[in-house]
């Protein structure tokens, strides 16, 4: 029977597609093995049969297929680690090419099968290895019993694990889902050497101080073949665990080890998420072997049974030399020839006919003799010789035809295949495929197929799922005489299971009295009767695992009416203990803690009937315990527990102290004992409000032991203070008392005192007492001060001071101060309170001076003023404006809030009323004397004529192009307001073109989107009664010109051209500024720029090659750019060499003639002019200078001013004469001539006189300008801020001198 080759299995053990390899790839050679199983004897004995053959590398050559014969294979069951990847399964025949394999022989046609034999397996087959590779590749096969599956059932399939199989080649591009990984070992194994029948022992430690529980560990042979159920004499797992070093010790020994040990190894352990894994290789080195000229028949036989080894292959006949035993004849026949000349399927029934047991090594010496296998003619691929599909799956067989006209037929067990759903035909090219659909055990079975006269078979093994589980049995608890029915639910119909009972099978024969049917997939073990005797523990086996429960089985327990309840009794009350059973006539014993208890003058006991009672007169402590009433007969007895209780009671008598008030100074130790007594001993707690004090804690904790309680406070604090309570509770009751405890000590400190009146030298501080003031009374306190920049404090009072307020003196002006406060009571002096805020002594300033009337309305005075001529170190927050009516003495306040400006604006006047008006400087220190106008003010308002102040840029042409914005505002002035008007070229403007809107003191004339016919002069008038002003403003939209008229070539000769044009009729509204002149090659036309910005009308182009022939274009530019279009020259002018006639090109061009000519009218010498370069050298001037400009502190201010000068000069900015160099709140950018000085976020202090200054070889000139920053921070603002006083000053010093220069 030939051996399945292919197998496809998902991970979680789900049949797939199995798939016969392509006709276009190599065929991998086929194994073919025969096990073998032990005799009955060699199993009872323990031993394990062992299997060997070759592991073939993955990188091996592949070689020629040959006849190979298989027996069906089944899948063993799952591994005991719970693992889901795919166990490892072998085909029991196997062959290889020029390589030797040695396995366990499997059960044949005419071999008896051992009752405890393993189910069959399958694995997929290996490349075949070079040849001086093949002898040295081992592998390592352990067959183990299965009790669990009866001989009916296996039929002629064996089980058979190997240690030395890998991973199926089609399952190594799966993934594999393994944790992180992470170190876990501390010492990993480590490859290693071993001669043939060597121990060897492999050991992997963890070290267990960071985990939980015992981690898992796993030795795989190979890729994914788990060891950890395959222990036997060879192969022994222990592990080990020291508490002193806390290390996990896992060891793997192998014993007597043979030559198919080798290979590779991999020891796996995890632990929660944690992973880590370790290969290793082992050799295990082989003895030479001997001449193999021996008697086939003699050489392949089993050894003798009752040896250590019986049940084991018997291999010496290839390694050594011995003699044939007597009683062997040599044969007749050439058993080589008949073996070589038959088919696979013929094997076995050729070696036991021949008397030849060890077939496997029969077939290792056949797969050394080379074969010459005959070519086909019908097939160019023939069948696999084996295939293998899971129960349920699908398998698709291909062939592939020399000729595809050749009819083709499939075959079963010889029984011609027809097309059905079952069957399904296909045909792809030369390819014929049959695909069999739901795979069963009857497609189980030898498959054919036929091309004209030839013939290719294979065999298909259909491998049967193991039995799971689905529902385990369930515990049961009974009685004796009740019926017992276990249930179990597997996992498919018509299983075969196993109940066991305590690990041995439960019989189930006719006289047995239990009985086991089935339903479906459920299971039943049924006990009609049960008994005492059928307690234990029930166990379920199938193929795929077991389940099992425990059964308990009672005797029926006593019928309890009644039973004792558990009482709690006060000392000296009665006790009485009742119960009823039934039945009634049973009669007991009283049992206290143990002991037999006898009526006594104060116990009685009473039974009537079904009711036993237990009375006692007056209990007393000794009454309590476990009591217990035991019914003669019957294990079953009726308990209760007595507690007999005393109400808790606190003895406070024996303290000596006054209202239980115990005091003591901070600091010291307190103890404090107080009796108790109670029955059980009460639980006592202490609280403190509704804190508890725990008797674990460290400074404060209470204490109970025997008939007393105790309070101990290592040192005590003023937080120790309090009332204290004491509760005692137990189950009789519950007490409760209370101490109160006075800790007295100093006093806390004052919060920081307040500051609210500063004066010049002196101030005004209050505080509050402090808020504890340690249990006595307070004596005063003292003060202390120092300056905010200094650490040394000095005391201002000697005495105490009884009150909560005082007044400092003797300070210096402008310096900030702190001061402190510390209080004193009979126990000593606090810690000082807080500092309070810094404050600074300071002074009012002067009187503001110069106050004059500015402007007048009909219900408005303006008036200004300079600043005081005295600020002093409070500096100047602002100024307060006030008015009154004349004759009158209130004084209204104008400006709510304060005014930094010296401009101030009243409104909300009466009209014609006369008032006086007054102002105020104000600072930290408070308002100054106020400085009044000599004389009163009539609100009248006084006709001011117009006057229109038109900004600079707009006294010369305003210019703008097409579609730009357009937006001047044009301010005036006049009282009352003026009335505007705009007239253009003498006409009224009109709304829709041009947007105007009209202020009190401006005008903005708008245009959203400028157009040429927006040019003109503007005319603005501004009328006040009869006086008016006028302005005009020369507005200018420009455009793009258009290009020049006409461009003709003048003149030709040599290698130049000259063109002349005409202006455009269309200059874009402003002055032509050039014209750039393009030449293109009449073979190319690809224009290029000769000269650009020219000026006149007419040009020379030159440096022209000659042979060429080129068209000219010219466009016009302004100040809005080039023309959109330029206008071409109608002819070409033609470069010629000297000597050519001009005749001999084309009409309508100009021909090139020597640079020096004659010419043909007048017969005049051209003359070439030298010129000379123009020096452009030019001293620096400045173009436009600097602007005075205001600026806003808080926001970056710009100075701008252009410069041209040849060569560039350098530029140096400076402020008040002094050069600004790397100062960071200053950035200076220089481009095209144009200089520009920013000034980040200027402060008041950043105002002055800026100078930008140009410098080259031929010179230097400078420009200036004064900036005044307005805004910023008062003198005070400053000095909170940090601001070094020497810059504060430096900024008054220069605020007065531009104030003065005003």
């Amino acid at each position: 029977m030939p051996e399945p080759t292919k197998k496809d299995e998902t991970p979680n053990g789900q049949p797939e597609e199995s798939v016969a390899p392509d006709s276009n790839g190599v065929l991998p050679l086929p194994e073919i093995s025969l096990e073998v199983s032990p005799p009955p004897e060699a199993v009872a004995e323990g031993q394990e049969p062992v299997e060997t053959d070759g592991t073939q590398p993955e990188h091996a050559e592949p070689a020629e297929p040959e006849p190979v014969q298989a027996v069906a294979a089944q899948e063993p069951g799952p591994a005991e680690n719970g693992s889901n990847q795919p166990q490892p399964v072998e085909v029991g025949v196997k062959e290889q090419a020029e390589s030797g394999n040695t396995t366990e022989k499997g059960e044949g046609p005419c071999s008896p099968r051992p009752p405890d034999e393993d189910d069959a397996a399958a694995t997929t087959p290996s490349p075949t290895p070079r040849p001086e590779e093949a002898n040295t590749l081992k592998k390592l096969s352990i067959e183990l019993p299965n009790d669990s599956v009866p001989l009916p059932e296996m039929g002629r399939k064996d089980s058979v694990w190997s240690l030395g199989e890998g991973q199926a080649p089609e399952d190594l591009d799966k993934p594999i889902d393994t944790p992180p990984r992470s170190t876990l070992l501390i010492e990993s194994p480590q490859s290693a050497s071993m001669p043939v029948g060597g121990d060897i022992s492999f050991v992997a430690k963890v070290e267990a101080k960071d985990l939980l529980r015992k981690p898992t560990v796993k030795w795989f042979k190979g890729k994914w073949m788990d060891l950890a159920s395959k222990t036997g004499k060879h192969l022994q797992l222990k592990e080990t665990f020291d508490r002193q070093t806390k290390i996990h010790t896992f060891e793997m020994h192998i014993i007597k080890a043979k030559e198919n040990y080798a290979g590779n190894y991999r020891c796996e352990v995890t632990y929660k998420d944690k992973f880590d894994s370790c290969s290793f290789d082992l050799e295990v080195k082989e003895a030479e072997t001997g001449s193999q000229n021996i008697d086939i028949r003699s050489a392949f036989k089993r050894s003798s049974e009752g040896q250590e080894d019986a049940g084991e292959l018997d291999f010496s006949g290839l390694l050594k030399h011995r003699e044939p035993k007597q009683e062997d004849e040599t044969p007749d026949v050439d058993v080589w020839d008949i073996l070589k000349n038959a088919r696979p399927d013929q094997y076995e029934k050729i070696a036991f006919m021949y008397g030849i047991t060890d077939l496997r090594g029969l077939l290792r010496r056949m797969k050394k003799i080379p074969k010459q296998e005959k070519k086909s003619e019908a097939f160019a691929k023939k069948l696999e010789p084996a295939y293998q599909v899971d129960k349920g799956g699908k398998i698709r067989l291909v062939v592939d035809l020399a000729d595809p006209t050749v009819d083709l037929k499939w075959y079963k067990n010889g029984q011609e295949i027809r097309p059905s759903p079952k069957y399904i035909f296909e045909h792809k090219g030369t390819q014929r495929i049959m695909v069999i659909n739901n795979c069963s055990v009857n497609d189980d079975a030898a498959y054919s197929v036929a091309a004209g006269d030839e013939k290719c078979a294979t065999e298909l093994f259909v491998k049967e799922l193991p039995v799971k589980i689905v529902k385990g049995v369930e515990p049961v608890k009974t009685t004796v005489n009740e019926r017992i029915e276990l249930e179990c639910e597997v996992s498919e119909e018509g299983a075969q299971v196993k109940w066991m009972k305590n690990g041995v099978e439960v019989p189930t024969g006719v006289r047995s009295r239990y009985r086991v049917k089935s339903e479906g997939t459920k299971h039943f073990l049924v006990i009609d009767d049960a008994s005492r005797e059928d307690t234990g523990t029930y166990s379920i086996m199938a193929s795929g695992g077991t389940s099992e429960a425990h059964v308990q089985v009672d005797l029926k327990p006593l019928k309890i009416y009644q039973d004792l309840q558990d009482m709690k009794v006060m000392l000296g009350q009665p006790l009485k203990l009742h119960c009823e059973i039934y039945p009634g006539n049973v009669p007991g014993r009283w049992y206290r803690n143990g002991q037999l208890i006898q009526p006594n003058d104060r116990i009685t006991i009473i039974h009537r009937n079904k009711v036993h009672r237990l009375e006692i007169e007056s209990s007393s402590l000794h009454d309590s315990g476990d009591y217990t009433f035991v019914p003669e007969g019957y294990s079953q007895s009726l308990s209760a527990k007595i507690h007999i209780i005393d109400p808790p009671r606190v003895h406070l008598d024996s303290l000596n102290f006054p209202d239980n008030m115990v005091t003591i100074v901070a600091g010291n130790k307190l103890r404090l004992e107080i009796p108790i007594s109670g029955e059980p001993a009460p639980r006592v707690v202490w609280m403190k409000g509704e804190r508890v004090i725990l008797e674990s804690g460290h400074r404060v904790r209470a204490e109970t032991y025997g008939d007393q309680t105790s309070l101990t406070i290592d040192i005590t604090e003023r937080e120790d203070s309090g009332n204290y309570k004491i509760v005692l509770q137990n189950e009789a009751g519950e007490a409760t008392a209370s101490v109160k405890i006075k800790v007295v000590d100093i006093p806390d400190p004052p919060e920081a005192p307040l500051v609210p009146v500063v004066g010049g030298d002196w101030c005004s501080m209050t505080w509050e007492p402090p808020k504890y003031d340690g249990g006595s009374p307070m004596l005063g306190y003292f003060i202390e001060r120092k300056k905010k920049q200094s650490s040394r404090w000095m005391r201002l009072n000697f005495d105490l001071i009884k009150e909560t307020s005082f007044e400092p003196k003797k300070m210096i002006e402008g310096v900030p101060y702190e001061v402190r406060i510390f209080a004193v009571n009979a126990i000593g002096v606090s810690k000082p309170s807080e500092p309070s805020k810094a404050f600074t002594p300071l002074a009012v300033t002067s009187e503001p001076t110069m106050l004059v009337v500015d402007d007048v309305t009909d219900d408005t005075v303006t008036v200004k003023w300079r600043p005081p001529e005295t600020i002093g170190a409070a500096g100047l927050d602002g100024y307060l404006v006030e008015y009154c009516i004349e004759g009158g003495n209130d004084w209204v306040v104008s400006n709510k809030e304060l005014t930094e400006k010296t401009k101030y604006t009243i409104t909300g006047l009466t009209p014609g009323s006369k008032i006086l008006v007054r102002v105020r400087a104000i600072n930290a220190a408070g308002p100054s004397p106020p400085r009044t106008l000599q004389h009163a003010v009539l609100v009248k308002e006084v006709i001011e004529p117009p006057k229109i102040r038109v900004p600079r840029h707009l006294k010369q042409t305003y210019t703008r192009r097409v579609g730009e914005a357009v937006n001047l505002v044009v301010p005036f002035m006049g009282k009352p307001r003026p009335k505007v008007t705009w007239l253009k070229e003498g006409k009224p403007i009109e709304p829709t073109h041009v947007s105007i809107r009209n202020t009190d003191c401006d005008s903005i004339i708008f245009i959203r989107k400028a157009e040429r016919s927006h040019s003109g002069k503007y005319e603005m008038t501004v009328q006040v009664e009869n006086h008016v002003d006028t302005a005009i403003i020369d507005i200018q939209i420009v455009d793009l010109p258009g290009p020049p008229q006409c461009v003709t070539i003048e003149d030709v000769w040599g290698g130049n051209v000259a063109l002349v044009w005409t202006p455009p009729k269309d200059n874009g509204n402003a002055p032509i500024t050039g014209y750039t002149i393009q030449k293109a090659d009449k073979k190319t036309m690809e224009w290029f720029t000769c000269i650009e910005q020219y000026h006149r009308t007419c040009i020379t182009i030159t440096e022209l090659v000659v042979g060429n022939e080129y068209f000219f274009r010219i466009y016009s530019e302004n100040m809005c750019g080039l023309s959109e279009a330029a206008t071409v020259t109608k002819k070409s002018a033609l470069i010629v060499k000297e000597g050519i006639s001009p005749h001999d090109t084309a009409q309508h061009q100009y021909h090139a003639q020597p640079h020096s000519f004659t010419l043909p009218p007048t017969g005049m010498q051209l003359k070439t002019h030298e010129f000379n370069d123009r020096d452009f050298k030019e001293a620096p001037k400045f173009t436009q200078p600097l602007i005075n400009t205001f600026a806003i502190a808080g926001y970056n201010a710009t100075l701008n001013c252009s410069v041209r000068a040849n060569p560039r000069p350098k530029v140096i900015w400076m402020k008040n004469k002094i050069a600004i160099l790397d100062d960071p709140r200053y950035r200076m950018f220089s481009n095209q001539g144009v200089c520009t000085l920013e000034i980040r976020k200027p402060s008041p202090y950043d105002g002055g006189m800026y100078t930008c200054k140009a410098i080259n070889d031929l010179g230097e000139a400078q420009v200036d300008c004064k900036l005044e920053v307005k805004g910023g921070f008062t003198f005070y603002e400053l000095m909170q801020r940090g601001v070094p006083l020497h810059l504060i000053d430096k900024y008054i010093n220069e605020h007065k001198i531009v104030e003065q220069e005003k």
